[in-house]
């Protein structure tokens, strides 16, 4: 028997087990061609929810029960020497990256189903020093330059009025190119919470999906800097799209399109992710595979000025064997890295036998920021999928936390007193025993987290179980639960699953509606304003897993959504009178994904 889409006739849940279908859909090929422009409109939010048994109403707070010089040419041929990176890293002959065999691989039903666990660490573990020697930075010269010269300093900055996000056609019945929403997020507008601008992009799916900058406060002070292109890498097309938005920050331009060919031939890279601008000048973009979509966790260079392809920023042969997101503590001379699977495991949707056969990513890489090259390989025993990871924002901080989506857990970094570094499981979401789903158990799949400017506040979304969640990270080893909001989500009261066993809530939450659109999908990509007030959320994670878990969503689009935060207490509400329906755009449902302010973020700015 195989997991797939519904036959003809069948009744149940879309993700119930068929017998004569495959689990994933047909790949939908990335190609040249053009397309016609799409031009547009949206709207605007009310919220029940169901009573957690760890928190009942607002601001009640409940302690868990779990608690450069670029390397160019082409890429490394099949006849390179094996050479060795890091801790116990080995290569084989043609350069591929090898896992360390003394890491076992557990079945996909470990984590998948577990009950809750205690999680405080041992009294041992520390942080390691809060200094180290600084890495030398940009030339300073003044305050003339982009962001802000601390996080605290950002925190006071003016309150968003726009915000930028790309929106996704792939995997859906709409024949158009993605393109660049901006969006009207100031109250006091009469285009409030209406998508004022569309910059599509000139090809077909692409599958946009981050997006970073030219620029930010890691170059504070450097008078010849200035934050005024935002950097697009596509996920599936492995083309980077450079788009001016300084010239009319209401109404975006494309600037420059990188195309596939430069980025396969310079850096033998391909299926592109997280971008984040450097205190060189330089971009860089991590990726998943190579351009055969192989597995290769590398990074693309690219020049902050020309936005010429320059090659990889780790050294030649040295990539990771999986890749997906990066954070970099220059003051710690660190870099660490996160793994999703190969491109060719995840482009046409999720398949829990590639679990089972260790295709899906269990590590951290922690590499030399200075020497470019990896170091150490952490493996996370009871993590699965590590997916977003944030430093804390302090850039003396030798911790931060990484989000594990298939497990479920939030774990913790750090530096340990012998200058290695370390992680320990802190918050543990326990899985929902279940009838009607793919799983007798549903993982909550953490898929984005996010840390407040200030260092207090972590925050991060269960995709599958439906909740936005908040705690409090004064003690980063000991968080504590200060708030939790349901959008959406598979467990759902009167859907198709239902809910057998909860160690966490009483009952099934409703379904929200805000200003009469029932929310499809669950919380996603998040973004915090600079203050810690206002929490914006999307729903839609990546076309083919959209089309496969929330196939309403690929019909109804997405939204955008608007979350009050109790910065004081803590607490989450939802704001019912914000709404950005995606459903209602020109063209066709879209799928909206990551959130950017023109003046930086808290996932996108990093401090030396």
């Amino acid at each position: 028997m195989s997991f797939g889409v519904r036959e003809p006739g069948h009744t149940g849940h879309p993700l119930t087990p068929t017998r004569s279908h495959t689990w994933c859909t047909p790949a939908d090929k990335p190609d040249g061609t053009r397309s016609t422009r799409p031009q547009g409109l949206p709207v605007s939010a009310g919220r029940p929810e169901a009573r957690p048994r760890s928190l009942v109403g607002r601001a009640e707070r409940a302690q868990p029960r779990t608690g450069g010089t670029a390397h160019t040419g082409t890429a490394p041929s099949s006849s390179s020497k094996g050479q060795q990176t890091g801790a116990g890293r080995e290569r084989a002959l043609d350069g591929t990256p090898q896992r360390p065999p003394a890491t076992p691989r557990v079945p996909a039903s470990r984590f998948l189903g577990r009950k809750a666990e205690g999680l405080r660490g041992s009294d041992s573990a520390r942080a390691g020093p809060a200094t180290s020697p600084v890495v030398p930075a940009a030339t300073k010269c003044g305050k003339c330059g982009p962001g802000y010269p601390t996080p605290k300093d950002a925190m006071k900055g003016p309150r968003e009025e726009i915000v930028y996000l790309p929106c996704i056609y792939r995997n859906t019945a709409t024949d158009a190119p993605d393109y660049l929403a901006t969006v009207d997020v100031d109250p006091k507008s009469p285009q409030y919470c209406q998508v004022i601008h569309r910059l599509p992009m000139p090809n077909l799916k692409d599958e946009l999906h981050h997006s970073g900058w030219n620029t930010c406060s890691s170059c504070f002070g450097d008078s010849t800097k200035s934050r005024d292109k935002l950097v697009l890498p596509s996920l599936i097309s492995s083309r980077i799209y450079v788009v001016d938005v300084g010239s009319e920050p209401r109404a975006p331009r494309l600037h420059k399109v990188i195309e596939p060919k430069d980025v396969h031939a310079k850096c033998g890279l391909g299926y592109l992710h997280t971008s984040h601008c450097l205190a060189s000048g330089e971009v860089m973009i991590s990726a998943l595979g190579d351009p055969t979509g192989n597995s290769k966790g590398g990074f693309v260079l690219l020049d902050g000025e020309t936005f010429e392809v320059k090659g990889t920023w780790e050294q030649p042969g040295g990539a990771a064997p999986m890749g997906y997101d990066f954070w970099y503590q220059p003051r710690h001379n660190v870099m660490i890295s996160t793994e999703w699977a190969a491109p060719n495991v995840i482009i046409d949707g999720f398949n829990p036998a590639d679990v089972e056969a260790g295709k899906y990513g269990s590590h951290l890489h922690v590499w030399d920021w200075q020497r470019r090259e990896m170091v150490q390989t952490l493996p996370l025993q009871d993590g699965l999928i590590p997916l977003e990871i944030r430093f804390l924002h302090d850039p003396a901080a030798a911790q931060g936390f990484v989000g594990c989506a298939l497990s479920s857990n939030i774990q913790r970094f750090f530096k340990n007193e012998a200058g290695a570094w370390s992680v320990e499981k802190v918050i543990q979401v326990p899985p929902k025993k279940v009838k009607g789903w793919i799983l007798p158990e549903m993982p909550g799949l953490i898929t984005d987290i996010l840390l407040s400017l200030d260092d207090r506040f972590l925050y991060f979304s269960n995709w599958l179980h439906g909740d936005l969640r908040q705690y409090d990270i004064s003690d980063p080893r000991r968080p504590r639960l200060a708030g939790q909001l349901f959008i959406g989500g598979s467990i759902t009261r009167g859907g198709p699953v239902q809910v057998l066993e909860d160690q966490e809530l009483e009952c099934q939450p409703e379904a929200l509606v805000v200003k009469g659109k029932r929310v499809a999908g669950g919380p996603q990509m998040i973004q915090l304003s600079l203050d810690g007030k206002r929490l914006y959320v999307t729903t839609s994670l990546y076309s083919a897993w959209d089309k496969q878990f929330y196939p309403d969503l690929i019909r109804e689009g997405s939204v955008m959504l608007q979350v009050d935060v109790d910065t004081g207490n803590g607490g989450l509400k939802l704001n019912p009178n914000f709404l950005v329906d995606f459903g209602k755009e020109p063209l066709g449902p879209a799928l909206a994904h990551e959130l950017r302010y023109p003046g930086g973020d808290c996932s996108s700015d990093i401090w030396l």
